[in-house]
């Protein structure tokens, strides 16, 4: 990589930070907190890096993030091989995150499809089916946000066509949600 395009890269992120939606960020934090409080759970799920993120945000909820604090209900449903492996198998790959949220969510949850492309559509299933479910729906989304932002009843859409970038960016947004929640759950 040219000294070049990593300066361009670096100018891209802090546009994408200096114009996030802050008010967005921390009303998907208080609508965990309200599922959390009333008994629901946090569901996450996405692809490739998106999958890595969706497992990384249900450990620092399960765990801690900076505070210590009782675990806190959450669940990556991309780790489960038995059953994304059983699922694709006899189903459709596009169907590996549906299932398991009909299996396990319930209504008072809420449900994060993390999508760089905002097109991924086992992600975009998962969330029209939570929806149906009343399960409360948010996107981590890319580029225009794609076909998932309109089954999201928040949708945060990093605006960019590099994929790197998106993924900083839900990245920092994951820790600012953990932070949030963490927060209230700390005092």
């Amino acid at each position: 990589m040219k000294k070049s395009d990593f300066l361009q890269g670096i100018n891209e992120l802090k546009h994408l930070l200096d114009n996030l939606d802050f008010g967005l960020i921390d009303n998907i934090a208080h609508r965990i907190i309200y599922a959390i409080r009333n008994g629901g759970k946090l569901l996450i799920c996405g692809n490739g890096g998106s999958a890595a993120d969706a497992q990384h945000m249900a450990a620092e909820f399960v765990n801690r993030f900076l505070k210590e604090r009782r675990p806190l209900p959450a669940i990556a449903l991309t780790t489960d091989t038995s059953n994304l492996t059983s699922i694709a198998n006899d189903y459709s790959f596009d169907d590996v995150f549906s299932k398991q949220v009909e299996a396990i969510g319930k209504k008072g949850d809420v449900l994060i499809g993390i999508s760089t492309s905002g097109n991924s559509e086992n992600v975009f299933k998962a969330l029209r089916i939570a929806k149906g479910m009343g399960i409360e729906t948010v996107g981590l989304l890319g580029k225009d946000g794609g076909k998932i932002k309109d089954v999201c009843d928040l949708a945060l859409v990093v605006p960019s066509l590099s994929t790197p970038r998106i993924q900083e960016v839900h990245g920092f947004v994951i820790h600012i949600i953990c932070g949030i929640v963490e927060d209230e759950f700390a005092r």
